[in-house]
């Protein structure tokens, strides 16, 4: 889900990197000294995974994590996605600056929505309930954040509608695997370490429901 440099016009990506901002500072804002540990562990991870890249048209299918990285961060996926992405342009060229915006919100945004759907219900569930929550939380990331991608290649004209197209159609089989994937780290988590999950996300929502001034 990398967009590279050249390919958006100038409008988008600064609607993108304004966007980022707002989002990046919400999630500043958010953040004590233990999500910031958890913030710091799933930047790592998101790094990592998105590595691997297979090449689809403009835009290279790999790995994002953005359900499970949304469900444990809430708001703060997004400095921990701009750190992910920052990283991996400078040392190994995989999108670009002047594109960083725009990726953040594509991978980052869809994150927060599940968040918001499922974070609550996440909270109590059991395993086999976490398994069923994460599943369709990374689906849906996934699915989210393509559509977000594509609506962004077009803005670049309807040269881009077949490659949009194509980035599409090839993540659907990356939606199935981020199922299985963020299904599967959700339920070990519940139930390796279930009162230390459930406290951190009761300590995010009650963070999320402080006022913007504390």
């Amino acid at each position: 889900m990398h967009i590279a440099e050249g390919i958006l016009p100038g409008s988008t990506l600064v609607a993108g990197a304004l966007l980022a901002a707002a989002g990046t500072v919400i999630g500043l804002r958010k953040m004590d000294d233990e999500r910031t540990i958890h913030v710091a562990v799933l930047s790592s991870a998101l790094f990592v995974a998105s590595l691997i890249h297979v090449p689809v048209g403009p835009a290279p299918v790999h790995l994002v994590l953005n359900g499970l990285a949304g469900l444990l961060l809430g708001w703060a996926i997004f400095p921990a996605y701009l750190t992910a992405l920052v990283l991996q342009s400078v040392f190994f060229g995989y999108g670009g600056i002047t594109s960083l915006g725009v990726n953040t919100i594509v991978m980052a945004t869809p994150g927060l929505l599940c968040y918001m759907l499922f974070g609550r219900a996440l909270s109590g569930a059991t395993p086999r309930g976490a398994f069923a929550i994460g599943a369709l939380s990374g689906a849906i990331a996934i699915l989210c954040g393509c559509a977000l991608l594509c609506g962004a290649l077009l803005t670049s004209g309807q040269s881009f509608s077949v490659a949009a197209a194509v980035v599409f159609a090839g993540h659907i089989p990356v939606a199935v695997i981020e199922a299985v994937v963020t299904g599967s780290v959700l339920s070990f988590l519940l139930r390796v370490r279930p009162e230390t999950f459930q406290r951190t996300h009761a300590t995010a929502f009650a963070a999320d429901r402080l006022p913007e001034s504390a």
